[in-house]
């Protein structure tokens, strides 16, 4: 059935988003393994793929469309499958008794089902992945001994979860199998309460571990970063003796040649900004899985066990100094690359400063030639009207001793004295007139 009014193309499914990473309810004992493994944005194809192997071992039908989430009863196992932005979650849920709480999850009846090399052709690199035991308020406690052994004697971790409803144990590490280890113990929890804590808890094992990749490539990069610090101190540096050298008289020691600095600097930014292109990504990713964690750990409702540390202690301890490290690696790409900016401007200015300089020398050069050149041309103008005159002198005294040997009562010398200033006046006049239609022309 429609709805009675215009409906925005995404209303239904913003709706649904909020029901995607749902939980199922739970009852102990219960025993979950979980893996989380990189398969990147594009991997989606292979990541359904290897999902469907899966129900096709099992004989289950496959579902029609594979949306973020995904549930589905395989007999002893129930399976939630997530994919999320850059890797992809199974969780295989084994509800009833168990001898031992943890061990190799092949030997114990945990995923001993599944078919054979399946986990080995994950189409994508392991990066979590972790047991969770759910015990019954039934099961006779544990003394601090038997804790430690569960966990291979290793410094275990704590606390009271979910308001006192249940305790929660861990020593965060990963063990011969390669799985960690989580142990539960029911105190009170309803169905819905223990599918919200372990989630939670499985969720903080994985958020921690994703929150952390982006350290190696914190440390990486500062060592780049230290080299181009100390690099651009060096192009600072030469940039201060070359406005030191600059100030100094005629015939001391040469400027350093900016565009060859210029040239250096960009090379240098271009160095820093490839550097934080490369690490931009992750050093965000790694921020928002830390605020992830954060917010489990707060939903947690962690009240101490006295003599262990909380869940939230030692991660504040353990993972915030890695994360710290990668928020401050990006603000340091970042304070550098504005530095380099500000000295590929400054040094960009000089460069123009300098071009400013010459081009104004080059004119003023430009400028005196051609007040020469214009000299020049009034020298060739007026020996120009004393070569147009000297002809046309000749011409008027060769007409008039023509006359004159014609019989006319012409005195050839009298006759060339009057006629030379008409002639060199005429050329002068014409010339200059010649040269005022010229310029009007240009203009």
């Amino acid at each position: 059935m429609s709805a009675p009014f215009p409906e925005h193309p995404l209303r239904h499914a913003l709706s649904a988003e909020l029901h995607v990473r749902t939980f199922e309810a739970l009852h102990p004992p219960a025993r979950v393994a979980h893996i989380a493994y990189l398969c990147g944005p594009s991997g989606t194809g292979r990541n359904i793929a290897h999902l469907l192997r899966l129900l096709g071992h099992f004989g289950v039908m496959p579902p029609a469309e594979v949306g973020q989430q995904f549930f589905v009863d395989l007999g002893r196992l129930r399976l939630r499958w997530e994919r999320h932005t850059e890797f992809v979650t199974y969780s295989f849920t084994a509800q009833g008794p168990f001898d031992a709480p943890f061990g190799p999850v092949f030997d114990t009846g945990l995923l001993d089902t599944l078919p054979e090399g399946w986990l080995q052709a994950l189409p994508g690199t392991v990066v979590a992945a972790a047991v969770l035991a759910l015990e019954g308020r039934d099961h006779p406690e544990r003394d601090r001994a038997g804790l430690a052994a569960l966990f291979d004697d290793n410094p275990v971790v704590g606390a009271e979860v979910a308001g006192g409803a249940a305790l929660a144990w861990s020593d965060m590490r990963e063990h011969a199998d390669g799985f960690g280890r989580i142990l539960v113990r029911d105190r009170g929890l309803s169905g819905a309460q223990a599918g919200r804590l372990i989630k939670r808890l499985l969720d903080v094992d994985t958020y921690r571990a994703m929150s952390l990749l982006g350290l190696p490539p914190a440390r990486a990069a500062a060592a780049k970063l230290t080299d181009a610090e100390r690099l651009l101190a060096n192009v600072a540096g030469r940039m201060t003796a070359g406005n030191d050298q600059l100030a100094t008289p005629k015939g001391t020691a040469a400027p350093p040649p900016e565009r060859a600095l210029l040239a250096e600097l960009t090379a240098l930014a271009a160095e820093i900004e490839s550097v934080a292109a490369d690490t931009a990504s992750r050093f965000d990713a790694s921020q928002a899985y830390h605020e992830i964690v954060r917010q489990r750990l707060q939903q947690l409702r962690q009240q101490r066990i006295e003599g262990l540390q909380t869940f939230t202690e030692l991660l504040e301890a353990r993972l915030t100094p890695g994360v710290a490290t990668c928020a401050a690696t990006a603000r340091r790409q970042e304070h550098l690359a504005e530095r380099a900016a500000r000295m590929t401007a400054l040094l960009r200015a000089r460069v123009e400063l300098e071009l400013q300089e010459q081009n104004r020398s080059l004119l003023d050069s430009m400028d005196r030639r051609a007040k020469i050149q214009l000299r020049l041309q009034e020298t060739v103008e007026g020996l120009s009207v004393v070569a147009i005159g000297y002809y046309g002198v000749g011409l008027v005294g060769y007409l008039l001793k023509g006359l004159k040997a014609g019989g006319l009562p012409i005195d050839p010398t009298l006759g060339i004295a009057i006629a030379l200033p008409l002639v060199v006046g005429a050329a002068w006049y014409g010339l200059k007139r010649t040269k005022r239609r010229l310029l009007r022309k240009a203009d």
